[in-house]
C-alpha cells in the first residue's frame, strides 16, 4: 500500500473538481437521502458550481472539507462512488462532525468503512483533532455497524429527533476519541 494518507487498498480520496458537478446534483437532489442530510429545496445548478469553484480549501476556516471517493480499478482509470465529509470543525475543541454518502449500487460492498478509515486517519494526523462524532437515525443499522467498527462509540439518543414521511425517528450520537 502506498504512502498517501488519502489512499487505501481500493479507495482514494480527493478534492472537489468541476468535472464533479453533475454527480454532486445528482447527490444533492436525491431527495430519497434529504432526511440524512437535513435538505428541503432542491440545489440549483448554479449553486453547486458555486460551491466547488469558490470553496474554501481551508478547513479551518471554512470550517468543512468535502472529499471525493474514488474507486481504483485495474486500467488505472477511477469511478467516483461517494463522497466524505468533515463538517462543523471546531478549532477551539479540536473536533468535527462525519458524513458519508455512497451510491447506491456501490453500497454493502465494504467501501464505506474503508473511506470512513481514511478519513479518520487523515483527520487525525494531519488535523491533530481530539474526536470525531457522527449522528445516525437509529433505523440505519448498517451506518452504525460501519461507525461501530472503526471504533466510534453510542454516547447518546436523541429521541424523535428526525421528522420523516414515515414518522418520527430517533437519532443516536457517536463519538471517536482515540
Amino acid at each position: 500500500m502506498t504512502n498517501n494518507l488519502l489512499t487505501g487498498p481500493n479507495l482514494k480520496l480527493r478534492a472537489v473538481e468541476p468535472m464533479d458537478i453533475e454527480l454532486l446534483m445528482e447527490w444533492e437532489n436525491d431527495t430519497s437521502i434529504w432526511n440524512v442530510s437535513n435538505t428541503l429545496t432542491p440545489y440549483s445548478r448554479f449553486e453547486i458550481e458555486e460551491y466547488v469553484l469558490n470553496a474554501k480549501r481551508d478547513i479551518f476556516s471554512a470550517r468543512q472539507l468535502r472529499l471525493m471517493i474514488d474507486l481504483q480499478t485495474e486500467d488505472v482509470t477511477a469511478i467516483t462512488i461517494g463522497s466524505i465529509d468533515l463538517f462543523d470543525v471546531d478549532t477551539v475543541n479540536l473536533r468535527a462532525g462525519v458524513g458519508i454518502m455512497i451510491q447506491k449500487e456501490f453500497r454493502e460492498k465494504g467501501y464505506a468503512g474503508e473511506a470512513l478509515e481514511i478519513l479518520v486517519r487523515y483527520a487525525f494526523e494531519v488535523f491533530h483533532l481530539h474526536q470525531l462524532y457522527c449522528n445516525i437515525s437509529k433505523d440505519n443499522q448498517a451506518s452504525i455497524r460501519i461507525f461501530e467498527k472503526l471504533g466510534f462509540v453510542g454516547c447518546g439518543e436523541k429521541r424523535e429527533w428526525i421528522n420523516t414521511r414515515e414518522g418520527w425517528m430517533d437519532e443516536i450520537m457517536f463519538q471517536l476519541i482515540p
